[in-house]
């Protein structure tokens, strides 16, 4: 075992310590000290540098089944995170290897050597494993051109476009040949970033008048493509506008997630028949064997240029809910990430 000497005593962690009714509160979370120890054989100790914060996080705080189990109380929480190996318990890592892995939210993680992937930190910065060339960046990759098959021509409609996932949905279906990319975004701010920085053709501020009705004007022949990540009144609005055989990814819909009543459905669901429209849930995990082809095409084109991406930092990890709860309000542009 390889090992540097002074390794601290403890770690601060988050541990959810109460399930959210609705908007999650400060008081459902609390930071507590872990001990730090030599990781055991087959296990590494990580320094984390970032850790990210996602939307889907919010139903993992609900004691429901889901596709990933829920968060346990009065235990640390998980989550994407990027660190340094300062102690090492298996042959495949050596102390100052860098690390993307599971166990976010903390500041040191013991983390099974088999679930630690090495990355290179001269290849793009730590923080664009967690966004751009991560998670967020596969789900826009294989939702767009695997679940959404993507044919060149299509036009395409992006719900909170200006997202970690939706500001690279759009970007790539521009590389691969959409004819009109249309996003919907919370701030004019966020409507300027998508049309000057990032080549949507149109965006709009859905806080400025109804979704149906802007969308309406940004796609007056329609829209081929729309990757929903918010739901509600967003995906009623693509389903009246949807051409024929047009392709819907259900990729999130962070508009219900702090919901305490169940919530309405899109009313014009019967459009779905006469258009034969394709509607189609999607977890990023179950598209693993794009993981290559990603990562090469992405660098590709943010070396090129062609790929642009923004991240929102927050300091600190006694910041980290403060960050968690920026994401659900709509704070961040691009991806949001924890520095420690």
């Amino acid at each position: 075992m390889t090992a540097q000497p002074a390794l601290p005593a403890t770690s601060r962690a988050w541990h959810l310590v109460a399930r959210p009714h609705g908007w999650p509160k400060p008081e459902d979370f609390a930071l507590r000290e872990t001990p730090v120890t030599e990781p055991a054989d087959g296990a590494i100790l990580v320094r984390n540098v970032h850790f990210s914060v996602d939307p889907y996080m919010r139903g993992r705080m609900n004691d429901v089944k889901s596709y990933v189990p829920p968060y346990k109380l009065d235990a640390p929480m998980d989550g994407g995170a990027v660190g340094e190996v300062v102690a090492s318990g298996s042959p495949d890592f050596a102390v100052g290897d860098h690390v993307v892995h599971g166990l976010g939210w903390r500041e040191y993680a013991e983390v099974p050597a088999r679930h630690a992937t090495r990355i290179d930190p001269s290849a793009a910065p730590l923080s664009a494993y967690l966004g751009v060339l991560g998670m967020p960046g596969l789900t826009a990759y294989a939702g767009l051109l695997e679940v959404a098959s993507l044919k060149e021509g299509d036009t395409v409609f992006v719900s909170g476009a200006a997202g970690a996932v939706g500001s690279q949905v759009g970007q790539i279906a521009k590389l691969k040949g959409a004819a009109r990319v249309i996003g919907s975004a919370g701030s004019d701010d966020k409507v300027k970033l998508l049309t000057e920085e990032y080549g949507f053709d149109a965006a709009f501020n859905y806080k400025n008048g109804p979704v149906a009705e802007q969308l309406k004007a940004a796609a007056p022949d329609g829209i081929d493509v729309y990757f929903d990540n918010v739901g509600g009144d967003h995906l009623e609005a693509a389903i009246s506008r949807a051409n024929l055989h047009a392709r819907i990814v259900i990729c999130g819909m962070i508009a219900s997630y702090n919901a305490t009543e169940p919530t309405p459905g899109p009313r014009n669901m019967a459009m779905i028949i006469g258009k034969r429209l394709r509607i189609e849930g999607m977890l990023v995990s179950d598209h693993s064997n794009l993981q290559p082809q990603f990562v090469r095409d992405v660098a590709g084109w943010i070396a090129s240029g062609e790929l642009k991406y923004r991240e929102t930092f927050t300091e600190g990890v006694e910041n980290g809910v403060d960050a968690f709860l920026g994401v659900l309000s709509g704070a961040n542009t691009g991806k949001m990430i924890v520095s420690l």
